[in-house]
């Protein structure tokens, strides 16, 4: 059962009004999230959308290269002791018969709107958390009739998705203990967690499956001499705090008791990509080239979303480990030209100071973000820098409606290829899921 609200949960109640700005936290008596989380979503995607792959072991790879690892396996190729990070020679080795198709981001993008869309169907989404997990708010009778929903929506995604599109779902009090929920019997899991069953049933989990504690934080609480979900849960607020060493630890007690815990919004702070290099891409040209790609792309992501950056910040890792970074500003600008010439000459020192022919990783990133209007002129620009940055930012505007008009990236600012294993900068990560325009690439010859 919950323990009643003591003068630490009040507290904490305090510490959340003040320091987060958001309302008091309420103690929720009956089920208010579900949280639906797709089981080894990349691997059963190319399940589903590739009949030949069906009935075996399945990893999905970056690239075709015997030297990358796998980002994702599904339940069949586990059983075969391969995991995320299995290098193609290891997982070939563990399972002779495994297939590993390179991983194909937009069509997972494009499965990824279709779920949303019939998850719309049955229950509204509040928010998306990655590719493959989301949360819907459960509202007056759909919080007693939400182990009914969840049949339904596993019905729904069946028929209008495929049947290698399974998920699992959690319904909790709150969205953390949804997520837990929804991870606690995978896969095609659908675990309830009623307020009043709390603490029991998470008593039997380990403290590294609770979303938010990683190694170090596991290792942290072990040297505050809590091993067990039940010792956490026995802390106090202020104890919590203490381990944390910051207002997350009162946020985890809480969440974790089943308080609806508000997060406010976070702030946009850069958009940027970064690229492992393999093979011919790892030459200084080509590498290059691979910069310019990635600029333009995280370039395009900026203006979609309606920003300005005044810095832009440029990193190039060299084969034998060593790393140089450097940074360039300049007034509020959205264009290609501004972007992609600070680009190379950033470029350029970074290869003067490495001094080495053989790159591994390239990455950049727009910083010092703000909106139009937000921020006032540079007072020493010169007039036919402005004229000349309207200028431009026009031709790219011309571009972008080019580029969308033809579904493919028909014109950019100088040559133009995609490195090996394609979708640069367009990439799944989790808690970013791109834009379909992010997959904009040259046409076909």
């Amino acid at each position: 059962m919950n323990r009643p609200l003591d003068s630490g949960a009040q507290n904490v109640l305090f510490m959340f009004t003040f320091v987060f700005r958001v309302r008091p936290m309420r103690l929720p008596t009956e089920i208010e999230s579900l949280y639906i989380d797709f089981d080894a979503f990349f691997a059963n995607a190319e399940k589903q959308l590739r009949p030949e792959l069906r009935g075996r072991p399945v990893g999905v790879i970056p690239l075709e290269s015997e030297y990358s690892g796998l980002i994702a396996r599904c339940y069949e190729a586990k059983a075969y002791g391969i995991r995320r990070g299995t290098s193609v020679r290891e997982a070939r080795a563990l399972c002779p018969g495994i297939a590993l198709p390179v991983a194909r981001h937009d069509e997972y993008v494009k499965l990824h709107h279709r779920i949303l869309a019939e998850l719309d169907r049955h229950v509204p989404v509040r928010k998306v958390w990655s590719v493959d997990e989301m949360e819907c708010a459960l509202i007056g009778s759909e919080r007693r009739r939400g182990e009914n929903i969840a049949q339904s929506i596993r019905c729904g995604l069946k028929e209008a998705i495929g049947p290698w599109m399974t998920a699992s779902i959690g319904l909790a009090p709150n969205q953390f203990l949804a997520k837990v929920a929804a991870e606690m019997n995978k896969p095609e899991g659908l675990v309830v967690l009623r307020p009043e069953d709390l603490p029991g049933p998470l008593f039997d989990l380990d403290l590294q499956d609770l979303p938010g504690i990683s190694g170090r934080m596991h290792t942290r609480l072990g040297k505050a001499g809590v091993f067990t979900v039940e010792q956490l849960w026995n802390l106090s607020p202020k104890q919590a705090r203490a381990i944390w060493n910051s207002v997350e630890g009162e946020r985890m007690w809480a969440q974790l008791h089943g308080y609806a815990v508000s997060r406010p919004e976070t702030e946009r702070r850069m958009f940027g990509h970064g690229r492992v290099l393999s093979g011919e891409w790892r030459q200084p040209d080509k590498a290059r080239g691979c910069l310019r790609l990635l600029t333009a792309k995280a370039a395009r992501r900026l203006r979609r979303e309606n920003y300005l950056a005044r810095a832009i910040h440029v990193s190039i890792g060299a084969q034998d480990g060593r790393r140089w970074s450097g940074d360039a500003s300049f007034s509020p600008a959205r264009d290609d030209h501004t972007f992609l010439q600070h680009t190379s000459v950033l470029f350029d020192a970074g290869m003067e100071a490495l001094g080495s022919r053989h790159l591994s990783k390239v990455s950049v990133f727009l910083h010092q973000i703000s909106r139009p209007g937000e921020t006032s002129g540079d007072l020493f620009e010169q007039a036919s820098c402005a004229t000349e940055r309207a200028r431009w930012e026009r031709v790219t505007d011309a571009m972008d409606a080019l580029n969308a008009r033809n579904g493919a990236c028909v014109v950019s600012l100088g040559p133009r290829k995609e490195p090996p294993g394609g979708y640069a900068g367009a990439k799944i990560a989790f808690g970013r899921v791109p834009d379909l325009n992010d997959f904009l690439t040259a046409p076909a010859d």
